[in-house]
């Protein structure tokens, strides 16, 4: 009798064969709705920590972290209460400095499960209007994403909901959230959230 372990390492040996490397692998979206809601996977998805002083923002280099999560490319900004508009909480996080960014965190996951990824994008209303990014799994890339500053402010950055949804083939899983455009003025990530989807 193969035990479990044996054939999730089975599994996802193929699995890597088929994909070419990684240990996820995107799934098409679902309501976000209808995830398990308990199950949340990430912590402080709203960049709540560390505090950033009102009306200001903190630039945070590549190696440093964010509380939990940590920039793993670049620089980023992260914006405290009253800066600018946030989706949730008081805090967000501007993928870009002065240069484009990346901010990641691992969590824990069950071999062949999905989970769905739900987080609010908008934009710094500064710079070129149209801001770009992706949605990364363990190093893939799962979503790319664009969001149009135009007619935003900082009081009205116009927040839109996005959702990915991904298959864990391990026992954990690094999401990351990377700047696509060049220069300062990047795309805004808040409120960011994992809920698992049940099994394949």
């Amino acid at each position: 009798m193969v035990d479990l372990r044996t054939f999730v390492t089975a599994i996802t040996a193929a699995s890597l064969l088929a994909l070419g490397s990684g240990t996820a692998v995107a799934a098409p979206e679902r309501d976000a709705d209808t995830a398990d809601a308990s199950a949340v996977r990430v912590d402080d998805g709203s960049f709540e920590y560390p505090t950033v002083p009102a009306n200001s923002y903190l630039t945070v280099s590549e190696g440093q972290p964010i509380g939990p999560w940590k920039v793993t490319r670049g620089g980023v900004d992260l914006i405290g209460a009253g800066f600018w508009q946030a989706a949730e909480g008081n805090q967000s996080v501007d993928l870009n400095a002065t240069q484009p960014g990346t901010v990641s965190q691992t969590f824990s996951t069950k071999p062949l499960t999905k989970y769905t990824v739900t987080y609010s994008l908008a934009a710094n209303p500064g710079g070129p209007a149209l801001k770009t990014g992706r949605v990364l799994v363990n190093g893939q890339n799962v979503q790319s994403f664009s969001f149009d500053s135009t007619g935003k402010t900082r009081a009205n950055m116009g927040y839109e909901t996005r959702k990915v949804t991904f298959l864990s083939l391990g026992f954990t899983a690094t999401l990351a959230f990377d700047s696509t455009v060049s220069g300062a003025y990047g795309p805004v990530i808040d409120d960011v959230k994992v809920c698992s989807c049940g099994l394949l």
